[in-house]
């Protein structure tokens, strides 16, 4: 399939290590030197971890950009700012505390499968620090899969988790 000159990319972004507000706007500069134009920034949500217990809450936020990169490309780049801003995996896939966690949740309207790429991101419907900065920046979005809107979404998502709007905005 041939990609068109340049894709809308929805990412989602997270810290909960370190200063917080730092990660996240030093991984807005990666992200606009190396991997296309910001186009929307959603307000920064102060969140609990989600599926494991850490003192530390997590700061999260949405970001929509125009990039004329690939998708593997684009991955590959995402786990080099993760690396280089100084995120240890432990391995096991299990969640963990991280200076940053960069995630793709949507590809224009595509469904992409490849290995250490599922998008549309395969957790966010169940998320709400996810689905309440994304619907900011993105409320049109439909899920290519299930047909919902983002609204919808955060309306039948179960997740209970305390989310709100962070004291201090990039």
């Amino acid at each position: 399939m041939k990609l068109p000159a340049s894709s809308k990319v929805i990412t989602g972004m997270g810290s909960n290590l370190g200063d917080r507000f730092s990660a996240l706007e030093r991984a807005m500069e990666f992200i606009r030197e190396e991997a296309g134009e910001i186009t929307a920034v959603s307000s920064v949500w102060e969140t609990e971890p989600w599926g494991f217990d850490a003192d530390e809450q997590f700061l999260n936020m949405v970001i929509v950009l125009q990039t004329t990169l690939e998708p593997k490309r684009f991955i590959q780049l995402f786990r080099s700012i993760e690396g280089r801003m100084g995120r240890k995996k432990s391995g096991g896939g299990k969640y963990e505390s991280r200076v940053i966690d960069l995630d793709i949740l949507f590809w224009d309207d595509r469904v992409i499968s490849m290995p250490g790429l599922e998008v549309p991101h395969p957790k966010l419907h169940s998320r709400r620090f996810v689905l309440e900065p994304l619907l900011e920046v993105a409320p049109e979005v439909i899920h290519p899969v299930t047909g919902l809107t983002v609204a919808e979404m955060l309306q039948f998502c179960d997740d209970n988790s305390d989310v709100r709007l962070a004291a201090r905005q990039l």
